[in-house]
């Protein structure tokens, strides 16, 4: 076999399990149906890092999780990433600390965190209803949008009832404007 096939073989190759993976990862809700990770069990929830992020515990490691489309008010934004925290806490604790995660195409972002949309047991998205709660705003990064359409739905409800950052008083800079003038150390 010449260099040439080989290598439109391996390409052909990588291309069907690149495939089948993106196929057999996606988890979705189509049909009233319960996502597949909802099916899998509980996760307990170790920690709430800041509106948009928690620990927990998988495969007998910690593990930080990254809320897919939306972006709480960091930490050092005043008094609202300390709200958005309390907030996210008080749903976690009302959910008795558990959680059931949902992935989307991409898994992990650039700092190793797990991206996922975060459910109740009962089945509520916290991804919406921070931002329908007016306490994060919609972040839509690519691939991962499968909800980016109810999330806007949300921050628009939440805009039009001028809720939590909306409302008086609210949030003067955006978290990503924020994180620009603050960069990670």
């Amino acid at each position: 076999m010449s260099k040439r096939n080989i290598k439109y073989l391996v390409i052909t190759i990588l291309s069907v399990f690149s495939l089948l993976y993106g196929l057999f990862s996606q988890s979705g809700t189509e049909g009233g149906k319960k996502a597949e990770s909802q099916r899998k069990g509980l996760i307990r929830v170790e920690k709430v890092s800041d509106g948009d992020t928690i620990s927990v515990v998988l495969g007998g490691r910690s593990e930080n999780v990254r809320f897919i489309g939306i972006d709480a008010p960091e930490l050092g934004q005043r008094p609202w990433g300390k709200k958005a925290v309390e907030h996210l806490r008080e749903i976690i604790r009302g959910s008795s600390g558990n959680v059931v995660l949902e992935y989307d195409i991409v898994s992990r972002d650039k700092y190793g965190r797990l991206l996922a949309y975060v459910r109740t047991p009962d089945g509520r998205l916290i991804n919406e209803l921070m931002v329908r709660d007016g306490y994060a705003v919609l972040f839509t990064f690519p691939p991962n949008v499968r909800y980016s359409d109810l999330f806007s739905k949300a921050q628009k409800e939440a805009r039009e009832k001028k809720l939590g950052i909306w409302g008086k008083n609210g949030l003067s800079q955006s978290p990503g404007d924020y994180r620009k003038k603050h960069p990670r150390q």
